[in-house]
């Protein structure tokens, strides 16, 4: 197993100009390649558009829409055949009198009853059991149960439609991490913070924007902020002359009061829908003279992202004259 670096990282310049409102803070992205010398060779993109990354450590939700879905429909069915199975009861109907009109035919038990709603609200109709005319009460549950049925079937399935066209629970797979950091990269000082996907399914133009907000006025450029979302990467903020940051020293963040707020924007691949997920940085989530551990492995034929590795950071110098080799 070869260690690719930190994966992919954006390297983020700052243009800045008079913006009518606001402070804010937008990103230009660059790819950003793996170090020099790396022994990453195995394809990150198939020939055929996959994306050759595997995923682990990553927890797994129930499917609650498959439990809601399947007692939606049997807490109904209970609740008619307990109707049915009432009405037959003081009818008279379970006590097989020959010679008297049961409210609902062939009815004379719960199972009875359970399976004559059943048959009722599905539209089986096998014939079988039926309702009479001699319980008004009898006629007035079958067209109420029919009506409730297709009122359940509309929301159950414009609630199946819906989790699977709209891209509203999409932005709960986006992650980012919990804390910033600050470190030298490149020889320059720079902001960072890690963004993931814990979905196989990738965003289309997914793009990245921050803002400082603090309570002096600070506006900054656009720029083009298009990432491939695939395993985390690591955004990158060179905090020059430009940047807001610039004034501030380790001691200044630890008594600073801004937070950063970013924004994750893209398109879900399966339905063509934008989504956006957010997340802030306070002053004091910043980690000054950190930098965050490598998640992206090459295995054997694939590359492996560990996402218990996601916000796992080691210390490092802040100064020039204290990275090797500058």
């Amino acid at each position: 197993m070869h260690n690719c670096g930190h994966g992919a990282l954006l390297k983020i310049s700052l243009r800045e100009r008079k913006l009518p409102a606001g402070p804010q803070v937008s990103f230009s992205l660059v790819p950003y390649p793996f170090p020099p010398g790396s022994k990453c060779r195995s394809r990150f993109v198939k020939k055929d558009g996959h994306c050759n990354v595997q995923f682990i450590n990553v927890g797994e939700k129930g499917q609650w829409m498959l439990v809601i879905f399947c007692l939606t429909f049997i807490l109904s069915w209970l609740f008619f055949g307990c109707v049915f199975w009432l009405i037959a009861l003081l009818h008279g109907d379970l006590e097989n009198q020959e010679n008297s009109k049961p409210c609902v035919s062939q009815v004379s038990s719960f199972t009875a009853a359970f399976l004559f709603s059943i048959e009722t609200q599905t539209t089986i109709g096998y014939g079988f059991r039926c309702v009479t005319d001699e319980c008004p009460i009898a006629v007035f549950m079958v067209v109420f149960q029919s009506i409730v049925g297709c009122i359940i079937d509309a929301f159950i399935i414009g609630a199946v439609m819906a989790k699977m066209a709209k891209p509203k629970k999409r932005n709960e797979t986006l992650v980012f991490s919990h804390n910033a950091v600050v470190a030298m990269r490149d020889g320059k000082l720079c902001l960072m913070w890690r963004v993931g996907n814990l979905r196989k399914s990738h965003l289309v133009e997914a793009h990245v924007r921050a803002q400082l907000l603090k309570s002096r006025i600070t506006s900054e450029g656009d720029g083009i902020d298009r990432i491939f979302l695939v395993s985390p990467i690591t955004i990158v903020h060179e905090i020059d002359e430009d940047s807001p940051l610039y004034d501030l020293s380790k001691q200044d963040m630890d008594n600073a009061d801004f937070e950063i707020v970013v924004i994750l924007e893209g398109m879900v691949e399966a339905t063509a829908m934008t989504t956006q997920c957010r997340s802030s940085y306070l002053a004091n989530e910043i980690l000054w003279g950190h930098r965050y551990e490598p998640v992206l492995f090459e295995e054997k034929n694939y590359y492996k992202v560990d996402y218990s590795r996601f916000t796992k950071r080691t210390k490092c110098p802040t100064h020039p004259s204290a990275v090797p080799g500058t």
